[in-house]
């Protein structure tokens, strides 16, 4: 059953969100009808039936912690369904759920005996709660709202209790819908304009809802019997699956655009670089869709009010094929002059994911060194063209590689690979990796079920580079990104610096479930299950499981570690050991620790930079444990001055660092409107004056990294002792060449 070996992030799937999101071209390619309000009563289909009894199937016997599909987990997925549709507790009441309550011990049963109806029931009873929600909230804006009253609003019900009833469900949207306004209110918008925007915004949520399908609703349920088992298995139904595959291989074939959800119509939001969209010169940023057509003479379909995903399915297709878009320019008003642009599908490299390089130069007591960062978002590779044989197949550690030997050549002479929010990916790209830094040995090992441990590790001689190495990062860095950190921290070959890590450690596999089911046919019918396998520990026998990699030099706190990581699962495997694999460590980091810990800590003691990063992390971390605001417009109207303030001090003080002219002075505060109602044009702007930024943890890591070039260039002994092999590996790197002297 041994396909891909996997070490990746969980796949968040969110109703109706999801359709409005940003997308570059990624979704499978499908049939072309018209994406008209979906008929209710859902359905489920045969195959969906087949989907689920034969995950079931894998899940019960084949996981590495597998658990019985009995009455214990119905009860299990029963929960986890209700999170994904109403995590919130804002469309069902405790009375609403009542009729419900049979599902929680026969979800098993549904599963087994392939009747799926009462999910289905269950889905289609949120899509009409939802949808007599918002009907209820637009009822509310023609009469307005009293400001003056005090009175509060919870908007954070994650831990809530339902609704009793209507009209307790009533007085909660009630606020809800006032809390709308009020933020509009307070962002300087007109009652006229607050009503029109509220009504146009709430019947968007309406279409949206409507428009989702049976393969939404299996998708949700799917999800939450994947989830129960443990947070990292996941389903992924045949358009999720190809999504997935994309992300791993960072390219697709289709026109190189990504687009979002603006209102009803698909905008592009940005044009892939060399893809063919780019290359016609007449496809361009803030454009809209408004139909698509299949080859040269085929029909138009209008897509104007379609999801993003069934857009995007009619874009994709075959490289080689051709493609018409109907455009209404950005410049254009809806009355404006439509052009046809025909386009030839390409394959598309999705180059945003890849590794990259950049050199900052730290200069300290008059001497300026060159310090290489690699940033590394995700373990990506290409496992189909790598089995063909493809010489040029997509790997983030040949990449690595590559952009190692042009920093060299640069002159370098330490290197930081950034790893913050890297989620993981590939087990193969994290032992490879590894490879590069180390000459030869073991990196994890492996558990699987039966309790087999296999050591996997480096067997190519040589090192990519031998000199300095920081790793950053945080607790986005997860799976194959802990993998890698800590086999770095094991074998001393370098500093851990930021924050601890996710805390995920377990490997998943995907299981094709059309192969196993000997299904005929090219196009994906069933899906896949993204299932966990295997549970990897370090070289020195720990495991990352729940505890993640604690960095040798530690960055300050952001509060996301209460929400978010492994520790926050309720149903995460717990922590445990093994015995170490055979190694030996090749330097000592622990020799010049508590100097760079020393300097780090003068250095950030004085920094306006990282004292800023500080004063802004406990400002948004306050923000982050609010849970209830009040609805009063004086109170508000307080509040919002304070925070005004003190966003514009952030930004004079930003100014004064970066150099960048942050000209818009509400771009940071509550403008009440969501992602879809703003300015494309000025969402680009913040995004780009975001770019401009500093980095401060990016540039104190470098500066650490200085620190120790700076150390064992002075002390020919602390460089042989922190040195991978005691520096015999020196001729390989322009900086342990230098320490030599």
């Amino acid at each position: 059953m041994t396909l891909r070996f996997l070490l990746a992030p969980l796949l968040a799937f969110t109703l109706v969100a999801a359709h409005a999101q940003s997308a570059a071209d990624l979704a499978p390619a499908g049939d072309q009808a018209s994406r008209k309000p979906s008929t209710l009563p859902l359905k489920p289909t045969e195959t969906q039936a087949d989907a689920a009894q034969l995950s079931a199937r894998f899940l019960t016997r084949f996981h590495y912690a597998a658990k019985p599909l009995d009455d214990a987990m119905s009860r299990h997925i029963y929960k986890a369904y209700l999170d994904f549709l109403d995590g919130e507790k804002v469309f069902f009441t405790e009375a609403d759920l009542k009729a419900y309550q049979p599902l929680e011990t026969t979800l098993d049963d549904a599963i087994w005996n392939r009747d799926l109806s009462g999910p289905f029931d269950l889905f289609n009873s949120y899509v009409q709660h939802a949808v007599e929600r918002m009907n209820y909230a637009r009822s509310l804006l023609p009469k307005g709202f009293d400001f003056s009253v005090d009175e509060d609003y919870t908007f954070d019900r994650k831990h809530a209790p339902w609704p009793k009833d209507q009209a307790e469900l009533d007085e909660l949207w009630r606020k809800r819908t006032k809390n709308d306004w009020l933020r509009l209110k307070l962002a300087g918008k007109s009652d006229d304009d607050i009503r029109k925007t509220l009504d146009k915004r709430y019947a968007n949520y309406i279409e949206r809802v409507r428009q989702l399908d049976g393969e939404d609703a299996f998708q949700t349920f799917m999800d939450s019997y994947a989830n129960s088992t443990d947070p990292h298995t996941d389903y992924l139904g045949p358009r999720q699956a190809e999504n997935f595959d994309i992300s791993m291989k960072l390219s697709l074939e289709g026109i190189g655009a990504v687009l979002q959800q603006r209102e009803d119509y698909i905008q592009i939001r940005e044009v892939v670089p060399a893809g063919p969209a780019a290359k016609s010169g007449k496809v361009h940023v803030g454009d809209r869709i408004v139909a698509v057509g299949q080859g040269t003479q085929g029909p138009m379909v209008d897509v104007i009010g379609w999801r993003v995903d069934d857009v995007v399915k009619l874009i994709r297709g075959k490289k080689g094929t051709t493609v018409r878009l109907e455009i209404l320019p950005a410049d254009a008003g809806v009355d404006g002059k439509h052009v046809l642009v025909t386009l030839v599908r390409q394959k598309v490299s999705i180059e945003e994911q890849a590794a990259k390089k950049k050199v900052i130069e730290i200069t300290d007591g008059g001497v300026t060194r060159k310090i290489g960062v690699i940033d590394l978002p995700t373990f990506y590779s290409d496992f189909g063209a790598r089995r063909e044989g493809d010489q040029d197949y997509k790997s983030a550690s040949r990449d690595v590689a590559k952009l190692l030997g042009e920093l060299k050549a640069e002159g370098v002479q330490g290197v930081v690979v950034d790893l913050r929010n890297n989620g993981g990916g590939s087990l193969d790209e994290a032992n490879e990796l590894t490879g590069l830094f180390i000459d030869q040995g073991p990196v994890v090992q492996v558990r699987k079920a039966d309790g087999e441990v296999d050591v996997q590790g480096d067997d190519q001689p040589g090192l990519a580079w031998s000199g300095p190495l920081a790793v950053l990062v945080n607790r986005g860095s997860a799976s194959a990104s802990e993998i890698f950190a800590a086999a770095i921290q094991d074998y001393g070959r370098g500093i851990i610096i930021g924050q601890p890590t996710f805390g995920k450690g377990t490997v998943q596999n995907l299981v094709d479930l059309d192969r196993f089911a000997r299904r005929g046919g090219d196009k994906p019918q069933l899906g896949e299950l993204k299932m966990t396998i295997a549970e990897f520990f370090r070289i020195n026998g720990g495991s990352t499981q729940l505890k993640g990699v604690t960095p040798d030099i530690g960055f300050p706190l952001n509060g996301d570690e209460k929400e978010f990581g492994e520790s926050t699962y309720d149903n995460a495997l717990p922590w445990t050991q093994i015995a170490p694999a055979v190694y030996q460590t090749v330097a000592n980091p622990k020799a010049y620790l508590p100097q760079l810990q020393a300097k780090h800590d003068a250095r950030t003691a004085t920094s306006p930079a990282w004292k800023l990063m500080l004063d802004e992390l406990a400002y948004y971390r306050g923000l982050r444990e609010q849970t209830t605001i009040s609805l009063n417009y004086a109170k508000r109207e307080a509040q919002r001055k304070q925070q005004e303030a003190i966003q514009a001090d952030f930004r004079a003080r930003h100014k004064a660092i970066d150099g960048v002219d942050y000209d818009d002075a509400t771009a940071a505060l509550d403008d009440g409107l969501t992602p879809a109602e703003r300015s494309l044009k000025s969402e680009l702007k913040l995004e780009e004056e975001a770019k401009k930024a500093k980095d401060p943890q990016l540039q104190e890591a470098a500066s650490i990294v200085s620190d120790a070039v700076t150390l064992i260039h002075a002390d020919a002994k602390l460089a042989e002792q922190t040195l991978p092999y005691g520096g015999r590996f020196a001729h390989a790197d322009a900086a342990p060449a230098a320490v030599a002297h």
